[in-house]
């Protein structure tokens, strides 16, 4: 390990922010081939072709072992990595020997570790419908069933739109759960109608706890029925809105529950989607996912950041692994519609989203030709991706390094940058969420 520590060193002096290469995901539902934002980074990113055939789903930016990132040492032999033996350096293993780039505070919090995961997802076909664990029942999965849920983390996340965004995240209202059991009267045929009375028994008057028993009851009905008992009530669904489309205009939730069919045939989340809200994100709008929530991402480009754990609870919408008694029994059943952040612009050209996780926050950066943006020096690590456009960054030993499409950059607590663009230039940035710092 030892000459580790030297050769870090060595690259440290260098310049304080440290380019990463990066992996990629290239899961089913991802866009194909040119189409996907995800192909486009990535190829620059690691100068490699882009299939046209293959889906790419998502860039992994972090520590993560399902997807590490690795430093990549400027004009150096190695093919650029940085690499000790025949080994390209990971992010993760420069961390644990420099524990200084991470800050005294995140240290102190998380350990020698970044505390979040960055990604850019391309979503051409819905993901399951699922939800991430908290901490105390990530122990749990984690020590039972290892070779499913990876890591002893909770995963609290945010998505923000890069482009027209669509997603199904928590569960419906009260007053809408009794319209759409009075217009599909194929989820009472589903569940029966014992539970779906319970539901219009249901008062202003009566207590938030009674409402979430009800509708955990109904969910779990719904996810637990038979195979046979799903194909045949989709089919019969199916049927009575193709019918009912030559007399009237299908809702917005009717034609997605229809789209959904199509990508997952007699799928009980087709059925299920009814049951959460449909959310549609404008670019710079971003949805925040606490744990033990439901959803599921629908179509669109994103960034995204999350505490570093790649727990998934699915129970629909998957060929994957599918844990419906354990989704079930550990969602939360808040209903109503999620907050959307609009986040707060910090100049002209930044903007921050502030999810209430310490883990986390995210910057949107969107600069005009020959302009500038600053990023004060902040007490932890920041990820920076350029998603399009090109520029310079400098950090305070006015040393300005040329930055493109696809650049990928660790910098380290304490280091103050400011971007200049060449052209019309989209950078991200993820740290640590700033009200930790105010708090601690």
């Amino acid at each position: 390990m030892e000459s580790i520590g030297k050769s870090m060193k060595h690259h440290n002096q260098r310049s304080s922010l440290q380019r990463l290469r990066c992996s990629v995901q290239n899961y089913d539902w991802g866009k194909r081939g040119t189409d996907s934002l995800v192909a486009r980074l990535s190829a620059l990113n690691s100068s490699s072709e882009i299939d046209p055939e293959k889906p790419y789903a998502e860039i992994w930016m972090g520590t993560h072992e399902s997807g590490p990132s690795f430093l990549i040492q400027n004009g150096d032999e190695n093919n650029g990595f940085l690499s000790i033996g025949s080994e390209s350096l990971s992010l993760k293993d420069w961390v644990l020997e420099n524990p200084k780039v991470l800050g005294e505070k995140v240290v102190q919090k998380w350990g020698s570790d970044l505390p979040f995961l960055f990604k850019v997802l391309s979503v051409a076909k819905v993901l399951s419908i699922q939800a991430h664990p908290d901490k105390e029942l990530a122990k749990v999965l984690h020590k039972f069933m290892p070779n499913l849920y990876k890591d002893a983390n909770h995963k609290p996340e945010m998505a923000l739109a890069v482009t027209h965004f669509e997603a199904l995240c928590g569960f419906i209202s009260l007053e809408e759960l009794k319209v759409v059991l009075d217009n599909v009267p194929e989820i009472e045929e589903l569940v029966g109608s014992e539970d779906a009375n319970k539901v219009f028994d249901i008062t202003d008057r009566d207590d938030e706890n009674k409402v979430m028993s009800v509708l955990r009851s109904i969910f779990t009905h719904l996810m637990s029925a038979s195979k046979e008992m799903i194909t045949t009530i989709i089919a019969k669904m199916k049927n009575r809105l193709h019918v009912e489309s030559q007399v009237r205009l299908l809702t917005e939730k009717e034609q997605l529950v229809l789209q959904l069919e199509r990508q997952y045939p007699a799928d009980v989340g087709v059925i299920s989607a009814f049951f959460l809200n449909h959310v549609n994100l404008k670019p710079g709008e971003a949805l925040y996912i606490g744990a033990n929530e439901p959803h599921a991402y629908i179509f669109g480009e994103c960034v995204e950041c999350m505490a570093t754990s790649d727990n998934v609870v699915r129970a629909g919408l998957t060929p994957k692994h599918m844990d419906v008694k354990t989704l079930c029994s550990m969602l939360t059943y808040k209903q109503g519609y999620p907050k959307i952040l609009q986040g707060v612009a910090l100049s002209p050209y930044v903007t921050r989203y502030l999810p209430p996780f310490d883990e986390f926050e995210v910057d949107r950066c969107q600069l005009p030709q020959g302009e500038s943006a600053e990023f004060p020096a902040v007490p932890g690590p920041s990820i920076f991706v350029v998603t399009f456009g090109e520029g310079i960054i400098y950090t305070s030993d006015l040393k300005g390094d040329v930055i493109t499409e696809g650049d990928v950059l660790f910098a380290p607590a304490n280091t103050q940058i400011s971007i200049t663009s060449a052209s019309q230039l989209q950078i991200y940035r993820a740290g640590v969420n700033s009200m930790f710092f105010q708090a601690s």
